[in-house]
């Protein structure tokens, strides 16, 4: 800093009203506001054209043989090679040059993993766990405090997951719709989301309402047309291909936010439906769980009614938030509008159910957990340990690091995994990833312990 800009005032002193005034624009209407949001428009297309391939849609890297050996495959280089040329049936990958580094698509690792499994050692681990018999977990990723890395940190996991070769959906519940760019998308409206899930199986309480009505001589409530469209709607008919091979999607986009109007009216004119069952049901009947290894939730930045159905949904809570105080004392609260939120659902019901001899109804979590993000080391070690000796086993002891890799592939709309390494130098993609990777072993060892005792479980009864 030179002894001039030392000495001079701070940049809000002395400032002109009249020089204010010539800067400033003409008010601004409602017609400025649909400008500004088509221009918003304008530059998210472009920003998100930045990785879709030739037909328009989002294309999935390559993968070389480098780093299959390295991240997804644990077999040795030598081998993974000899066993290719040992088997030409097996996908060969191709290379730019003829001494040239192998790059395989990732369907083709997929194959590559189920024939290692097949012929390999048994002592290696090429296909993760996964118990027959039992449903795809849910995992929903909450926080109403916005950039805590909520969307990211769901859809790194989602990506974690496929690498390892489980079937993966994610489902985006937020009208902001960033989850559904992230995987590349396309949502013309809300029947396109998970409203029609939603609004059906209101329909369907109102026709079981209408069978008893009828019983008891009353009229019946009429289903209007959206309600009608509803039941016509199969929820696997919502899912959409990615990307990726192994991980589906359906999408959100603006409309979605109706559902959080429309969701307390419904609830109004029937106070006898379970709302905060919808969506689990809908996943349920629709076969969803049975055709899934792992269904990802990205919930929006508000404990709304939708909110609230991914959480009744879920199996595995995760909340990510930052190492500040601000933060710290968001997600406590947001704690707090959880315990009131279910435990008042809770009392409500029960009351009914005791008075008519019915079970009482209890939500369930097979975990809670708490996830530090865009942890910077140098700076936020005290508090993140203070807020480890609050929180103890609720807070995961892993932190997810920001590093410059994440900033990068952010700019292109890719995930980390999506990122190709060689635009980077090897070292920094290796530590720019292994961040989400510590994510994933921490969430992978959790979910082997939930299944591991739903499978002890079953076992024995």
């Amino acid at each position: 800093m030179t002894r001039e800009s030392a000495d001079a005032p701070p940049p809000y002193f002395n400032i002109s009203p009249d020089a204010a005034l010539a800067d400033l624009a003409p008010a601004v209407g409602t017609g400025t506001l649909a400008e500004i949001a088509a221009a918003c428009a304008r530059g998210r297309a472009d920003l998100a054209s930045r990785g879709l391939g030739e037909e328009g849609r989002k294309s999935l890297r390559l993968f070389s043989a480098w780093e299959i050996t390295r991240y997804l495959i644990p077999v040795a280089p030598g081998h993974f090679r000899r066993v290719l040329k040992q088997n030409p049936d097996l996908p060969q990958g191709r290379a730019e040059t003829e001494a040239g580094a192998r790059w395989f698509t990732f369907d083709e690792v997929l194959r590559l993993r189920a024939h290692f499994a097949a012929e390999g050692s048994a002592r290696k681990e090429y296909l993760p766990y996964r118990p027959a018999g039992l449903p795809a977990k849910i995992v929903a990723v909450a926080n109403f405090k916005g950039g805590v890395g909520k969307t990211s940190t769901c859809a790194h996991l989602a990506m974690s997951a496929a690498l390892d070769g489980y079937r993966v959906l994610v489902i985006d519940l937020d009208s902001q719709g960033s989850m559904t760019s992230i995987f590349g998308g396309r949502v013309a409206d809300e029947w396109q989301t998970v409203f029609p899930l939603i609004a059906g199986h209101y329909a369907r309480h109102l026709q079981v309402e209408n069978r008893a009505r009828v019983g008891r001589g009353e009229a019946p409530v009429a289903l209007d047309a959206t309600l009608s469209e509803a039941l016509k709607i199969a929820p696997d008919s919502l899912v959409q291909k990615t990307h990726w091979p192994n991980i589906d999607l359906i999408g959100s986009q603006l409309n979605l936010y109706w559902a959080e109007f429309q969701i307390p009216v419904w609830r109004m004119q029937a106070r006898g439906w379970k709302l905060w069952d919808a969506l689990a049901e809908a996943l349920a009947e629709g076969g969803l769980l049975d055709r899934y290894d792992l269904i990802f939730l990205d919930t929006p930045p508000a404990l709304g009614y939708l909110t609230i159905n991914g959480l009744a949904a879920a199996d595995i809570l995760l909340v990510p938030l930052g190492a500040s105080f601000l933060e710290f004392d968001s997600t406590g609260r947001f704690f707090d509008m959880l315990h009131s939120t279910f435990s008042s659902i809770e009392e409500g019901e029960n009351t009914a159910a005791r008075a008519l001899g019915r079970p009482e109804l209890a939500f369930e979590w097979d975990a809670v957990r708490c996830l530090v993000t865009r942890y910077d080391g140098s700076q936020q070690a005290e508090l993140s340990g203070l807020m480890q000796a609050y929180l103890g086993r609720s807070l995961t002891p892993q932190r997810q690091d920001f590093t410059a890799l994440i900033g990068q592939a952010g700019e292109q709309v890719n995930g980390i995994y999506e990122a190709d390494y060689r635009d980077f130098n090897r070292d920094t993609y290796i530590r720019g990833r292994e961040t989400f990777d510590v994510t994933w072993a921490a969430f992978k060892r959790l979910l082997y312990g939930i299944w591991r005792r739903d499978e002890l479980e079953a076992e024995a009864a």
